[in-house]
């Protein structure tokens, strides 16, 4: 891009590397952390993007930093995608899900790609806080039938739904919740129908 700086211009590639990898934009503190420089630092860097126009923060909002021009200095045009919302998961002890349609939200990137399914659940329960994923939060989810080690999955067990941390184990597979008061999920087989590709909260 042209009129950035060095530093300016492997701030923009990070937050673009994070989005893609991720699904969302970075934090100041994540970003912070990768450069080794004070959430200050990173901020002066923010604000000099948004006087050239290459980004927009909300500053009440984590999460809410986005690139406003491409790599060939254009700008970046609004693609919004329908995404259905189609009832409740449980973030907790699973919950029996009546996917009943209950409207849709309009998400663009980063949060959706043209390439990819999305629905998107409302999280009930606390078993996923230490994951930043509270009670009431709308979870996006990229369709998908399979995950890797690691990836927090919508699972179906017995016709119930729930979010968890997905583990492929050597006899079983393990549903791991991110909050220390909730113990595994053990199975022989699930049925995986998506992974989390972001979270929606509302104040």
């Amino acid at each position: 891009m042209k009129g950035l700086t060095a530093r300016q211009q492997e701030v923009v590639d990070f937050i673009r590397y994070f989005c893609n990898e991720n699904g969302c934009p970075p934090t100041i503190r994540e970003c912070s952390a990768h450069f080794s420089i004070s959430p200050r630092a990173v901020q002066c860097h923010f604000e000099a993007l948004q006087k050239k126009g290459v980004l927009s923060q909300h500053d009440k909002r984590s999460r809410s930093i986005r690139i406003l021009v491409d790599s060939n200095n254009s700008t970046t045009k609004e693609k919004g995608i329908k995404v259905p919302i189609l009832g409740t998961v449980a973030a907790g002890k699973p919950l029996l899900s009546e996917e009943n349609y209950d409207g849709y939200v309009t998400l663009s990137e980063p949060f959706v790609r043209s390439d990819g399914t999305y629905f998107a659940l409302r999280v009930r329960g606390s078993s996923m806080i230490e994951a930043g994923i509270l009670d009431g939060d709308l979870a996006v989810v990229k369709q998908s039938n399979t995950a890797e080690n690691g990836q927090i999955v919508v699972a179906v067990l017995d016709e119930a739904i729930t979010l968890k941390r997905f583990f492929q184990e050597s006899c079983r597979i393990r549903l791991q919740p991110e909050n220390s008061a909730y113990k595994p999920i053990y199975c022989q087989d699930i049925n995986i129908v998506g992974i989390l590709a972001g979270i929606i909260r509302t104040y």
